[in-house]
């Protein structure tokens, strides 16, 4: 039986995609937009002749980030890849620039730099924006920089990264991921995908600098490649007294032995120190959004160190095995400046990582592919110390402190491809989850909680989450997929215990049953995606009320476990090649449209509300023109509706929409290019991400973290 081509990618029949439920499609959804997603449906069933030439008959070789689009092209769900360097045709600060026109996925920077709200499905609603991302597992190589401690924002300013994948929710199964949002995983560059010398020097707006030099090369022999680069990034901050700077030292050497054995090191060192202006009101906000009215936070890294090996053992012509490592060092100084009792946090993280990968075998009479894999990630060294400092940067006497070593997570997983027809394919998979967590607080000078909480939780918690999906190649241009699934995600140490009471709560894992079908499809001129999923979950972790008022003794509002809830939605992305002259000059326009309903089943407090936090509609579009020489220049908007900010739905913020413009040239050999980069063009006054309350009680109270006025960014990079 033939392998089939995975070239399908979008089908439009996404007129479908403005579905509603509770609610009516963002206003500012332009209709031109709608339009052009419409226009995929006249050409889906059109043939794909012209990538086939490329890949097949002109044997033209992929680059690496086209060869892992088409690997997920096999999963049964939502999953895509963003070239980094597309994104480097203009600013490329954060994971908000990187993580764009991505189906699914929220990310706002809150800081500049450094602090992103990023969420996928809903995942990690409301995180703090100021140290830690919750609800996605994070990677560099297929090794995790996530662990039991959560996923520390240092190591998401994405330097020397060659593309990223993004995989929505049980989607991210391959590795070990069963979150919620599902898994995004950065690939850095090696000396083959950036070989020589480069140097690129970036500046703009609030003070923004951004300084890279980096050099790679394969040796003679062909057998060893090495890449290097050091990275420093600064900026004086959108908002009054909130500077961000930071330096990245990367490292990465590979070595291939003979044809069966290669293995890789990447190192990467990153201090960095950041400082949160305050959160507003809506009316302050839309005064001077760059105020600060109050004292605001600040977290210091002393320096993360990330430490991977992966070595690869090809056993014979259809299977291979990967065995993996990886060391995280993420100290954190937390509120080094600002707060009188600030936290130094220490975390020291590793991953075991094994996979097994079997191709070409027959089961049942049909092609069978099939994949083992374990990872088993330990917080070796988890603590934090909390201080009081009467005088800034000055401590004087311990709080308390709090001991997290030995928590754990692990996940047995084999998954298996079942080629069924020409067709049908069917993918199945199971996992065992193991999670163990010790939380402890071993020495306090607090008074003991009235609240019945514990001082010590330790509990293992064993769950299976299958996965099953079926892909159905209806044509060479266009596949339907469609999945069950499972996920679970457990709560990150520092959820459990706090450093300002003397208590710990005993949370346990957010599980939820997931259905998702869509579909992928391409011609000649349009290449897209279109999934609607729905999740039922259960101790959705949320911020709320753990404990109600008793007497004089107040409502606790902290991490907790909600009762069940639904996250649902539409995921859609479509680009189009809307022109093409004779001499190569084009016109491209790429959009990408998320729908986000998540709400409470039948809570006894919140009935049926909607969950706060997240706009319930994004739209992100950009029209961009190319000229064969190197030339481009583009325009691009993102739409967002209100949202609101706390689980009684008693106050929104705003809707806003963003304009953005950027020109720039890129020498045809690669040499070097140059941009300059328009944000926020109207100089909009709007809330890039809120806080989450409990209940605002209607009133308009300091939860929105301001984004970025109109501002201009500038780059040049030469290669040599």
């Amino acid at each position: 039986m033939k392998k089939k081509k995975n070239s399908m990618q979008h089908d439009a029949a996404v007129h479908a995609l403005i579905a509603k439920r509770r609610g009516t499609v963002l206003r500012t959804l332009s209709a031109s937009a709608v339009l052009l997603f419409a226009s995929g449906a006249v050409y889906a069933q059109e043939s794909a002749t012209q990538v086939e030439e490329t890949v097949v008959i002109k044997g033209k070789a992929l680059k690496d980030s086209e060869k892992a689009k088409e690997k997920l092209k096999n999963v049964a769900g939502t999953a895509s890849v963003v070239n980094n360097a597309d994104v480097e045709r203009g600013r490329a600060a954060n994971a908000e620039d990187v993580l764009a026109y991505q189906p699914g996925v929220f990310a706002a920077a809150t800081s500049g730099t450094g602090a992103n709200k990023i969420s996928i499905r809903g995942s990690g609603l409301n995180a703090f924006y100021q140290g830690y991302s919750l609800g996605i597992k994070y990677l560099y190589d297929g090794l995790p920089i996530t662990g039991p401690g959560g996923t520390q924002e240092d190591l998401l300013t994405l330097g020397g990264v060659d593309y990223t994948e993004i995989l929505n929710g049980a989607n991210a199964f391959a590795y070990s991921a069963l979150s919620l949002g599902g898994a995004i995983n950065f690939v850095t560059h090696t000396g083959r995908s950036s070989p020589g010398n480069f140097v690129s020097i970036e500046a703009g707006s609030f003070g923004y600098r951004k300084y890279q030099v980096s050099t790679g090369g394969v040796s003679e022999s062909g057998d060893t490649d090495y890449y290097l680069s050091y990275i420093h990034n600064q900026r004086d901050g959108f908002q009054i007294n909130s500077p961000n700077s930071g330096e990245d030292y990367i490292v990465n050497l590979g070595h291939k032995f003979n044809d069966r054995v290669e293995t890789r090191f990447v190192i990467r060192h990153r201090g960095e120190q950041l400082r949160n202006g305050s959160t507003l009101t809506r009316a302050q906000l839309e005064a001077d959004p760059r105020n600060s009215t109050s004292t605001a936070s600040a977290r210091r890294k002393p320096g993360t160190t990330l430490i991977t090996n992966k070595t690869t053992f090809t056993l014979d012509d259809k299977s291979k095995f990967e065995l993996g490592f990886a060391y995280n060092d993420y100290p954190l100084d937390n509120g080094w400046i600002y707060n009188t009792q600030p936290q130094d946090w220490r975390s020291k993280d590793f991953t075991t990582s094994l996979r097994y990968l079997r191709t070409g075998d027959t089961l049942f009479g049909k092609l069978s592919d099939t994949t083992i894999s374990f990872s088993d990630t330990r917080l070796i060294d988890g603590d934090v110390t909390a201080y009081n400092q009467p005088t800034p940067g000055v401590r004087t006497t311990e709080r308390q402190y709090t001991k997290y070593s030995g928590s754990r997570d692990t996940v047995l997983s084999a998954s298996n491809e079942l080629h069924l027809t020409d067709k049908y394919t069917l993918s199945s998979g199971l996992s065992l989850i193991e999670i163990d967590r010790d939380v402890r607080i071993e020495r306090s000078t607090l008074p003991v909680s009235p609240l019945p909480f514990p001082q010590a939780v330790s509990y293992k918690d064993r769950s299976l989450a299958p996965r099953l999906g079926l892909r159905y190649q209806a044509t060479p241009d266009l596949q339907v997929f469609g999945n069950v699934s499972r996920s679970i995600d457990p709560p990150v140490t520092w959820q459990m215990g706090s450093t300002g009471s003397r208590y710990v709560r005993p949370l346990k894992p957010q599980k939820a049953n997931t259905a998702e079908i869509g579909l992928r499809a391409s011609n000649d001129n349009h290449e897209g995606s279109l999934a609607f999923y729905r999740s039922y979950v259960s101790d959705e972790l949320l911020t709320s009320i753990a404990s109600p008022a008793v007497g004089a003794t107040p409502a606790l509002v902290a991490n907790t476990n909600a009762s069940k809830t639904i996250h649902q939605g539409i995921e859609a992305a479509l680009t189009s090649k809307l022109w093409k002259s004779g001499g190569g000059d084009r016109l491209s326009y790429r959009q990408a449209y998320t729908f986000n309903d998540f709400y409470y089943r039948n809570d006894s407090r919140y009935g049926k509300n909607e969950l706060p936090s997240l706009p319930r509609h994004v739209y992100q579009g950009e029209l961009l023109f190319q000229q064969a020489g190197g030339f481009y220049s583009g325009v691009n908007v993102r739409a967002m509706s209100g949202y609101y900010i706390d689980y009684a739905n008693s106050f929104k913020g705003a809707e806003a929409t963003v304009w953005g413009a950027k020109f720039g040239y890129e020498e045809p050999a690669k040499k070097w290019k140059a941009y300059i980069d328009f944000r926020n063009l109207f100089d909009k006054k709007y809330a890039a991400a809120a806080n989450t309350v409990d209940n605002a009680g209607g009133v308009d109270s300091p939860n929105f973290y301001p984004g970025d006025g109109f501002s201009v960014y500038t780059g040049v990079s030469v290669r040599f």
